[in-house]
């Protein structure tokens, strides 16, 4: 150590040495500069403490470097050959120039004293991969070997005389470095995993190393221990410093990390970077996931069961099957994310991006997707149950024989949507906007849609037993084959609408307004029409038994010559009556 601080003394001294000749005036010699006090100098520059923290770092990072080289160097000065080896322990044949103890000893000394820096590990991985000299795979096993050791307790529980953290904890008390034992433990553990997770990354991105460099922080998973919990006790170990303290340190590496399998339940991650990481059957319940980046990543058949994923960036994430069942996703981003079959019962989506995300086949049951976008997403056969969508984009969202049973879709955007096949029933459609939706053979029976737009929607076939359509703007509307019978469309606007077909009995139009409405072959059988405007309407070969037209306005109606308009009532008080439909039922 004596030598070593020598050595820096040496190097500091002609450092400033060499900044005072360069701002000496031209008349002042070398030699006069060479005899001025260096403590003088020292304290007349403000700029050497700074000098002197650089060259701290500059020589501890050429220290690490060396290191690193030396580690995967045989005896003979060459390094060894590893073949097809791609896991386990190293191969009894190697004789290294640097054993396992004296790499450990050097591992606590150079990477105890404080967490590795993102420009540091970006600037050593740099000088690794473009090493000649340095073999990444033998490398990547002593580091995972030690980090194997690490996880286990090896070297905290040491004996006082062969103890490393005690060793390297004492060395930094003599450069008056004060840390504690578990600081030292700790921060070399998470500094070799961050090695481990950046080897991991890079080998990944090659066909020549993928197999060769696969790392699982977690252990590799087998069919006897389906999870596997070694990273959860390295999380709490480093979080009993400080919560989140492993998430600060290590949560930037964690991208492109394979943690398929692991047991991560109540995990503190706040923030962390998962893009492109494996989690696949991964169990996350309760976890704090709060602004976790998982763009990318492979989510599927995890669970992920009442974890805070709030502001969680989940774009184009992979989480079909997955389990998020009341989890807080509030004010994620999930747009063009999987989540096909995925379970988010009663989970919390409010304010949620979920724009051009697969939902279908989802269970959604009484899920919170309020003020959601949901715009372009893929819905189809999604479970809505008593969900609550209110205020929600679904423009142009497919939502083919989904069940929106109770749903509150009130003040909903579903223009352009796709619902064929739908469950509507006993749905709250106040103000929402439906126009150009296809409902073909779509159930609202005894949904409420006061105040909603269905204009230029498409309704072939729909059922609206018991609905409340009253107020309701159906201008342009295809209603043909639909079956709207004891359906209330008072005061509607259905205006150039298509009802052709339909089954109407009973409905009541009245005050509606049904100018150039297309009513032909549709069954009118009681319906009431009391001051309906029929103006310019097609009531040809529609059945009008016991039908109600008293005060409606009939002008320019077209009707069939065949038409039936026995037991019609209220003839005699309506108005505009063409005068060929007068001479006909005799009303002149």
């Amino acid at each position: 150590m004596s030598t070593y601080l020598s050595q820096v003394w040496q190097l500091l001294r002609n450092y400033v040495r060499d900044i005072r000749l360069q701002e000496m005036p031209k008349t002042t010699s070398v030699e006069t500069e060479a005899v001025l006090p260096l403590g003088k100098s020292i304290k007349a520059d403000k700029s050497v403490k700074f000098a002197q923290d650089n060259l701290q770092s500059d020589l501890w990072f050429q220290r690490l470097q060396e290191s690193l080289k030396k580690w995967t160097i045989s005896k003979s000065g060459l390094t060894s050959k590893i073949g097809d080896q791609t896991s386990g322990p190293l191969p009894s044949e190697f004789c290294l120039r640097v054993g396992d103890r004296q790499m450990h000893e050097e591992i606590y000394d150079l990477l105890g004293n404080g967490a590795l820096k993102p420009e540091i590990v970006n600037e050593l991985m740099e000088l690794l991969v473009t090493g000649k000299k340095i073999r990444l795979e033998l490398l990547f096993w002593r580091l995972e070997d030690f980090y194997r050791r690490w996880c286990q307790g090896e070297f905290i529980d040491g004996t006082p005389d062969d103890n490393l953290p005690q060793k390297t904890r004492l060395k930094l008390a003599a450069q008056n470095i004060t840390i504690g034992l578990r600081q030292v433990d700790i921060y070399t553990g998470l500094n070799v995993l961050i090695l481990l997770l950046e080897l991991h990354r890079y080998a990944q991105e090659r066909d020549e190393l993928k197999q060769k460099i696969t790392f699982y922080p977690s252990a590799q998973p087998d069919t006897d221990n389906f999870f596997t919990s070694q990273l959860l006790r390295i999380i709490n170990y480093s979080d009993a410093l400080e919560i989140g303290n492993f998430s600060s340190i290590v949560g930037q590496f964690l991208k492109g990390g394979n943690f398929r399998s692991a047991y991560l339940g109540d995990a503190n991650l706040t923030g962390a970077d998962f893009r492109g990481a494996d989690l696949s059957h991964a169990y996350l319940g309760d976890a704090n996931l709060t602004g976790v980046n998982f763009s990318g990543a492979n989510l599927s058949g995890a669970n992920l069961g009442d974890a805070n994923l709030s502001s969680a960036n989940l774009t184009g994430a992979n989480l079909s099957g997955t389990d998020l069942s009341s989890t807080n996703l509030s004010g994620a981003n999930l747009s063009c994310a999987n989540l096909s079959r995925a379970d988010l019962n009663r989970a919390d989506l409010s304010s949620t991006n979920l724009s051009r995300a697969d939902l279908s086949h989802a269970d959604l049951n009484r899920a919170d997707l309020s003020s959601t976008n949901l715009s372009h997403a893929n819905l189809s056969n999604a479970i809505l149950f008593g969900a609550n969508l209110s205020e929600a984009n679904l423009s142009s969202t497919n939502l083919n024989h989904a069940d929106l049973c109770r749903a509150d879709l009130s003040g909903a955007d579903l223009s352009h949507a796709i619902l064929n096949g739908t469950n509507l029933s006993d749905t709250i459609l106040f103000s929402t906007n439906l126009s150009d939706a296809i409902l073909v053979a779509a159930d609202l029976s005894y949904a409420k849609l006061n105040g909603a737009k269905l204009n230029n929607a498409r309704l072939n076939g729909a059922m609206f037993l018991g609905a409340d359509l009253s107020g309701v703007d159906l201008s342009r509307v295809t209603l043909n084959d639909a079956d709207l019978s004891g359906v209330i469309l008072s005061d509607a606007d259905l205006s150039g609408a298509d009802l052709t077909d339909a089954i109407l009995f009973g409905t009541d139009f009245s005050y509606a307004n049904l100018n150039s409405a297309n009513l032909s072959g549709s069954n009118l059988s009681g319906a009431i029409l009391n001051g309906a405007d029929l103006s310019h309407s097609n009531l040809s070969y529609a059945i009008l038994g016991g039908a109600d037209l008293s005060d409606a306005n009939m002008e320019k109606m077209t009707w069939g010559k065949k038409q039936q308009w026995e037991d019609v009532r209220g003839l005699e008080t309506a108005v505009n009556v063409p005068e060929a439909l007068k001479e006909e039922l005799g009303l002149n």
